[in-house]
C-alpha cells in the first residue's frame, strides 16, 4: 500500500492521490515540469502526455497555479515526514537539530515508499519554481486558504527545534524558513550561477551545503 499525505483540501478540488487517474497526472506533471519549465508546462501538454483530456485535469485543478501549489505541499509534507523519521529517536537537542539539517541538505533521491512521485525531479521543481506561488498579487488571498501550510508546518517544526537548543532565541521563525530557502538557493546557484556561491556543482556539493548550513544556524544561535 502507497503511504499519502493528507493535504490541505483548498489545493485541489478532487485528491489525485487516490485515483489512477490522480497518479498519473502527478507523475507526468513532474516530468513535465521538471523538462520544460513551468511557464511553458499547459494543462494541454499534460493531457497528451497521459493519453487524457484537458477537462478530465480539471477535475482535479482549478488552474496550473494551484498544481504547483499543491506539488510544493506535498515536498514539504515529504520533508517533514523524513525528518520525524529520522529524528525521532534523537533527544539531545544539538544532535537532533544536526540531523535536521543533514536531512534538509543531503541529496533527494526517489523515495519508493511513494510510487506516483519522483522525489529527485520534484525537489529540482521547488528549488526553481517554489517563488512563483507566492511572489505574486494574490499571495494574501492564497495565504487565508492555508494553501502554505506545509511550509509553514515545517518551518514551526525546526523553529521548535532551535528553540530546544537555545530557548528564548528571538528569531526562531525567521532562522527556519531562511534555513529551508537557503538551502534551495544556494542549490539553484550552484547549478546556474555559480559566481554567487562557494558550493560546486557535483555530488560534494550536498556535504558542503550541510557544513555551511550548520554554521549559518549554529554561528546564529551562538551569537546569541
Amino acid at each position: 500500500m502507497t503511504l499519502t499525505f493528507k493535504l490541505n483540501e483548498r489545493l485541489y478540488l478532487r485528491d489525485p492521490q487516490h485515483t489512477e487517474l490522480g497518479r498519473k497526472i502527478i507523475l507526468k506533471s513532474i516530468d513535465l515540469i521538471d523538462s520544460l519549465g513551468f511557464e511553458h508546462f499547459t494543462f494541454r501538454k499534460l493531457a497528451d502526455e497521459i493519453d487524457s483530456t484537458e477537462a478530465s485535469i480539471y477535475r482535479y485543478f482549478e488552474n496550473k497555479h494551484r498544481l504547483l501549489h499543491y506539488l510544493t505541499a506535498w515536498y514539504w509534507s515529504w520533508l517533514e515526514f523524513r525528518i520525524d523519521l529520522f529524528t525521532g529517536n534523537i533527544r539531545e537537542p544539538k544532535s537532533k537539530l544536526r540531523e535536521c539539517l543533514r536531512i534538509v541538505s543531503e541529496e533527494k533521491k526517489v523515495d519508493p515508499t511513494f510510487e506516483f512521485i519522483n522525489e529527485e525531479a520534484l525537489h529540482r521543481i521547488v528549488i526553481s519554481e517554489m517563488e512563483k506561488t507566492y511572489l505574486t498579487k494574490w499571495v494574501e488571498d492564497d495565504n487565508k486558504a492555508a494553501l502554505f501550510i506545509g511550509f509553514e508546518s515545517l518551518c514551526q517544526k525546526i523553529a521548535n527545534m532551535i528553540l530546544q537548543v537555545r530557548p528564548g532565541y528571538a528569531f526562531a521563525r525567521s532562522l527556519a524558513s531562511t534555513l529551508l530557502l537557503t538551502t534551495n538557493q544556494q542549490l539553484f546557484f550552484s547549478a546556474h550561477l555559480p559566481s554567487l556561491t562557494d558550493l560546486s556543482d557535483s555530488p560534494q556539493r550536498h556535504p558542503s551545503l550541510d557544513v555551511f548550513l550548520e554554521q549559518m544556524v549554529f554561528g546564529a544561535l551562538n551569537a546569541h
